[in-house]
């Protein structure tokens, strides 16, 4: 318990810091955010009574804490008739699309969440399942396509291949939408139908990771004893091939817990190719336009996803591999006095 205390510790920690340099960058930049509000022609009074409006007549640090009071408390904007309230959690109110961040994060991240999980269950189903098929027979026909492929999709950039999907499956075959995005609950179907080519672009480009991970692993596991014995045995080699596909468990789950990551840096491109409104999109508006709210907001998400990613991966390594739990605990054992054998009592 102690431990996972510590890792929830250093997860809190890893958030304090990334909004702390994201404040700080942004603060550091010459664009004002306030000059929008203020409008043209804008005296040096109005410019100034805008910043103190948006909460930007602060150090930044004071801005930085004012956020987080923000999270558990809410937060006001301006004072009398014009106030604009933020309930709690609130991540910041934004001018440009007179919303707060919040809600507008809500609208958007179900999108973002789509494409994130197909993506990560397509590119684990088929990586996973080339590296095995791959492993079976080293240097064969299957074994060269599914490296070569690899190396082509570790190497392609999302932009083109997302480009080069809607060209030829969308313009010329008509089979799927070229772009554009329907709620799950209006229907399941078309909802699929807008996703599949997102789905595939992204699980292209990273599923090749897990299929040379997976092939470089099964190769070393089905040489080592226990699968010799067991194949000796007489036991299928299905079977055998679970058994060691257990034993990457561990390396599997910490690389789909970096994905979350770079699918979230991947969705930033492909929302803009197939037209998803998703956070990637908000964020490169909100990027362009200054709108340090939203901007705050969505590294924020983004932040906390990939963060809670992570620490799923640390909890579950443990549960995932018995000898972890079994290390921890003989280090605690080990690191305690232990009592005399019969031996060394009797000298």
């Amino acid at each position: 318990m102690s431990l996972a205390l510590q890792r929830i510790a250093r997860s809190l920690g890893v958030l304090v810091v990334v909004l702390t340099l994201t404040y700080a960058i942004f603060y550091l930049t010459p664009v004002d955010p306030a000059l929008r509000m203020c409008g043209k022609p804008c005296s040096p009074e109005d410019l100034e009574a805008a910043r103190g409006f948006m909460g930007f007549d602060t150090p930044w640090w004071n801005q930085l804490g004012t956020f987080f009071l923000g999270i558990v408390a809410g937060r006001t904007y301006g004072s009398a008739e014009a106030a604009v309230q933020c309930a709690a959690p609130c991540l910041g109110y934004s001018f440009q699309y007179h919303q707060d961040v919040t809600g507008l994060l809500a609208e958007r991240f179900p999108i973002t969440l789509s494409i994130a999980l197909g993506a990560i269950v397509l590119q684990s189903v088929l990586g996973i399942g080339a590296g095995m098929l791959a492993a079976r027979r080293p240097g064969s026909l299957l074994d060269r396509v599914v490296t070569a492929l690899s190396v082509v999709s570790a190497s392609a950039p999302a932009f083109v291949v997302g480009l080069l999907a809607v060209v030829v499956v969308s313009l010329r075959l008509g089979w799927l939408p070229s772009g554009g995005y329907e709620p799950f609950l209006d229907g399941p179907v078309e909802w699929a139908r807008h996703l599949i080519l997102p789905w595939t672009t992204l699980a292209f480009i990273y599923g090749g990771i897990y299929a040379r991970l997976v092939r470089s692993s099964m190769i070393e596991q089905l040489g080592l004893d226990y699968a010799r014995t067991a194949r000796a045995a007489g036991l299928p080699e299905r079977r055998i091939d679970r058994y060691a596909l257990r034993n990457l468990a561990v390396p599997l789950v910490t690389l789909i817990a970096l994905d979350v990551g770079a699918l979230l840096a991947g969705a930033v491109i492909t929302e803009r190719i197939f037209g998803l409104p998703g956070l990637g999109a908000l964020l490169l508006d909100a990027t362009s336009t200054a709108d340090l709210p939203v901007i705050v907001g969505a590294t924020f998400l983004g932040s906390l996803l990939i963060v809670l990613a992570n620490l799923s991966a640390d909890l579950l390594r443990p549960v995932l591999d018995k000898r972890l739990a079994d290390g921890g605990r003989r280090r605690r054992h080990d690191s305690t006095p232990s009592a005399p054998t019969p031996q060394e009592t009797a000298s």
